[in-house]
């Protein structure tokens, strides 16, 4: 099917406003949009990637890690790629997501059904550790996937990363970096004291912290952190990625407690609903979904990957508060006093778990300031 020509300006703008978002955030730990917002354009752009496949370019977002460097902090270059999450925003996409694990073991000849690990998703910043003979060597941001910054001397001083682990192993470590809540409230009470603007949320605190050249800035900054994945070892890889979590414990690195393991698609389902709701908000860390594994090792590396993700992941968001989408048309909507009301008819979008398709324009102001 060829794409029609206001498909392909549509694609064209997505991208160009994404790689915008992308580089005001990786580039000065700015958002101009909400997290939620950004995910529903890349979505959005994803979905007409999959209709019209000969749009898709080597260099669209849909295809690339996002990440830049600094210049002012060193490079690093990752001994294993990094990879980031294909996202999933509906029971269907998750389900979506498990007939293509079937169907890819099925053409390598495997019958075995898949089972799931299901983990929190951490609202923070990648991270990659580096130990040697189970001494902490090198810290490094996810950068563009390849290669990332050295910001060791900044985890050095958060005090959930060991410096030593508890056995002398040679080994690359997985995690995400985060600020908590009541780290992000006294962070801007101190912002406030001092005359300077409060950090929006505490990912872009996170990132900004962890990207300081002065090690000292960061060790004010209530950083915390949680490992899930082995890259590579001197030891024995385990066979499942709940193992994997287990043996992060017991070489002393902070992982998250709560997790689902050997589970199958309606168990992980359960799970993301159990945390979709109030009970995320205990917790003193920004939750913005599950993140979904094929449980066995060996499958996993079966499935292989993408040009910028594994194919045994996905990342299940919860439901966004703020979206992005078209207003198609605008019409006019007579009240009972004869007052006449602008109605915009929305292409139809998924937002705090209801589909909106319409919206009153009453308040010009608002309009005009957007």
């Amino acid at each position: 099917m060829s794409a029609p020509k206001p498909i392909q300006e549509r694609v064209k703008l997505l991208r160009s406003a994404i790689q915008s978002y992308r580089a005001l955030y990786h580039d000065n730990a700015e958002s101009a949009i909400s997290p939620e917002a950004l995910d529903s354009l890349k979505y959005e752009l994803a979905q007409l990637e999959e209709k019209y496949p000969e749009l898709v370019t080597p260099n669209s977002p849909t295809q690339t890690v996002a990440g830049t460097i600094r210049p002012e902090l060193s490079k690093v270059k990752h001994s294993v790629p990094q990879w980031s999450l294909d996202d999933a925003f509906s029971e269907d996409d998750v389900r979506s997501f498990d007939e293509r694990v079937r169907r890819a073991l099925g053409k390598a000849g495997r019958t075995d059904i898949p089972t799931y690990s299901a983990e929190l998703k951490i609202d923070g910043l990648h991270i990659v550790l580096t130990y040697k003979e189970g001494e902490l060597v090198t810290a490094a941001t996810r950068g563009d996937g390849r290669v990332g910054e050295d910001v060791t001397h900044n985890v050095r001083t958060i005090a959930s990363i060991p410096a030593r682990l508890a056995e002398p192993l040679d080994v690359v470590v997985e995690g995400e970096i985060f600020m908590t809540r009541s780290g992000l409230k006294k962070l801007n009470a101190e912002q406030e004291a001092l005359g300077k603007p409060a950090f929006a949320n505490p990912r872009n605190a996170a990132a900004g912290s962890l990207r300081q050249l002065d090690s000292s800035i960061a060790a004010k900054r209530h950083l915390d952190a949680f490992l899930y994945d082995i890259d590579s070892t001197s030891g024995t890889l385990p066979k499942t990625q709940s193992e994997e979590l287990v043996h992060l414990e017991e070489l002393g690195l902070p992982v998250n407690p709560h997790r689902l393991s050997n589970a199958s698609v309606d168990d992980v389902l359960v799970f993301w609903k159990k945390w979709s709701g109030a009970k995320r908000e205990k917790e003193d860390y920004l939750i913005d979904g599950i993140v979904i594994k094929v449980e066995d090792a060996q499958l996993q590396e079966l499935l292989g990957y993408t040009g910028k993700g594994p194919r045994f992941a996905i990342a299940y968001k919860f439901p966004a508060e703020q979206v992005t989408t078209i207003v198609e048309d605008i019409t006019l909507q007579v009240g009972r006093t004869g007052v006449l009301t602008p109605v915009a008819h929305l292409r139809p979008v998924s937002v705090a778990g209801t589909t909106v398709a319409r919206a009153t324009l009453h308040n010009e102001d608002f309009i005009l300031e957007k």
